[in-house]
């Protein structure tokens, strides 16, 4: 597994991380006992980034790895977890009083005194653009709650507004071969000003698996049932904003351009680690296949696999299916 620093915090962090939504709620039930061989097949993979929320399952997903972590003393991971959705996003919200108790919360969530990375959960542009803001978690690190924070966004403005801000360590964005925008100027401000990127829905909430058909179904609680036109929140977060059967044509383009040996999500995976500017890739993984599939991407960009997998030529294929189906309606969104 590749490891790449952590903005300017000296820590290095695996390439391909673990995403955790999918252990706390939102994509059908999954039990504590397989959720924490979800955790387990991460690490033993060379995965030392996870990334989560204090809303994933009301917390449930901090807990889980909260106490997973404690059974593994200088275990040597990670944890990126997010706040801010707690309340209602209003700037009126994002207050020193909540940033405590929300990282009060969290700390005790995971079982630490520091928490490593507090990233604000996708906030109104407001709130990523007012001083204040980055007063109140400037006052967090100094007095030890957190050791560095980043921003979670869901347009590539907000984006370029928290690159721009001296202490962000990282930026969290959607990224995959459905979601190009990125590429034109987030990632190359990323890499000048020193800011991770945390690529998030890599494989466009599983579409990018190439395992649905336009038969395929899901749970009433699962947020691809419910939230396929914005109803709970942004639509981008949901199969990346792509129209279900539009997506399913693009991902028949995609796999065709692939060698054989080569799945279409492993080759997503690796192309999007390939980006200059990407840290790391935070793909979700219900059960302990998924998560060694993920993690085992990063494979294919060792040189010595070189000849089973091309990532440029395979860039390439990205590009003109995105320009021929998805960019008139995708690219001005976010």
């Amino acid at each position: 597994m590749y490891t790449r620093e952590l903005g300017r915090t000296g820590r290095q962090v695996s390439a391909i991380g673990l995403g955790t939504w999918q252990l706390g709620a939102d994509w059908g039930a999954v039990s504590e006992d397989d959720a924490r061989a979800v955790l387990a097949a991460s690490v033993d993979q060379g995965v030392t980034l996870f990334d989560t929320a204090d809303v994933y399952g009301d917390g449930r997903s901090e807990s889980i790895i909260g106490g997973f972590l404690a059974e593994r003393p200088g275990h040597g991971i990670t944890v990126a977890t997010k706040m801010g959705r707690r309340l209602a996003q209003e700037p009126e919200n994002y207050s020193p009083e909540n940033f405590r108790a929300w990282t009060d919360r969290s700390r005790r969530n995971l079982g630490v005194d520091t928490l490593d990375l507090v990233q604000l959960h996708c906030p109104p542009t407001a709130v990523i653009e007012a001083d204040a803001t980055y007063d109140a978690l400037d006052a967090l690190v100094a007095d030890g709650t957190i050791a560095a924070y980043g921003v979670s966004v869901e347009t590539t403005a907000q984006a370029l507004a928290a690159i721009a801000r001296p202490h962000v360590t990282n930026v969290q964005i959607i990224l995959n071969p459905f979601r190009l925008k990125p590429l034109d100027e987030v990632l190359p401000a990323a890499a000048d000003a020193g800011v991770s990127i945390f690529a998030r829905v890599p494989l466009a909430s599983g579409l990018l698996s190439g395992k649905y058909t336009t038969s395929t179904t899901f749970s009433a609680d699962d947020h691809r049932s419910y939230n396929r036109h914005g109803e709970a929140f942004d639509k981008g977060e949901t199969f990346s904003g792509v129209d279900f059967e539009t997506g399913l044509d693009a991902v028949a383009a995609l796999a065709a351009a692939l060698p054989a040996g080569v799945s279409l999500p492993a080759a997503s995976l690796a192309w999007v680690a390939s980006r200059i500017g990407v840290t790391s890739v935070i793909p979700g993984a219900r059960t302990v296949a998924q998560a060694e599939s993920n993690a085992a991407a990063a494979a294919l960009l060792d040189p010595a696999t070189a000849g089973a997998f091309d990532v440029e030529a395979f860039d390439a294929a990205v590009r003109e299916v995105y320009d021929s189906r998805l960019r008139a309606t995708i690219h001005p969104q976010w």
